[in-house]
């Protein structure tokens, strides 16, 4: 794919999914597919060439969208939506357009510091003591680690 071909897919991509959300009420919430759907409609091996990017959005809605969960339906009410909006979506285009490896500053600076502050953002805005931020004298800064605790019993 040239840069003139990936343009025409991604403005392809994005009226797709601009037209998704505007229409997403019109789809059935939950998939009706039963498992292994999608085995059958795939095939059995990965293909020697790459397909043209118009059959791939063929695809999507004739093999991938049949078995959607659409979580942003106004109809579903389980669970809650995703985070999801259009100016994520474009966050999200960037962030793979520019394909940052942010593990340490030295391999981009730039993402390591907007980081770093976007942390302090969200620090602050939860209330956290400054001892916590990156922004105080402390050892504070880094990341907020999100622990979960699954319980699993195994009958015996």
């Amino acid at each position: 794919m040239d840069s003139q071909q990936f343009r025409e897919f991604g403005k392809a991509m994005v009226d797709f999914i601009a037209d998704y959300l505007d229409n997403i009420r019109e789809r059935k919430v939950l998939p009706s597919v039963t498992p292994g759907y999608l085995h059958t409609m795939i095939p059995k091996s990965a293909p020697q060439s790459g397909e043209e990017w118009k059959d791939i959005m063929q695809d999507i809605e004739r093999i991938i969208m049949p078995g959607i969960t659409h979580w942003h339906s106004p109809n579903f009410h389980a669970y809650c939506p995703t985070a999801n909006s259009y100016p994520g979506i474009v966050g999200e285009m960037l962030s793979a357009g520019i394909g940052c490896v942010g593990f340490s500053w030295v391999s981009s600076p730039a993402c390591t510091e907007l980081e770093v502050a976007m942390m302090n953002w969200l620090g602050k805005l939860l209330g956290l003591p400054e001892e916590f931020l990156n922004c105080s004298k402390g050892p504070g800064g880094g990341v907020i680690q999100v622990r979960f605790n699954i319980n699993t019993t195994k009958n015996k």
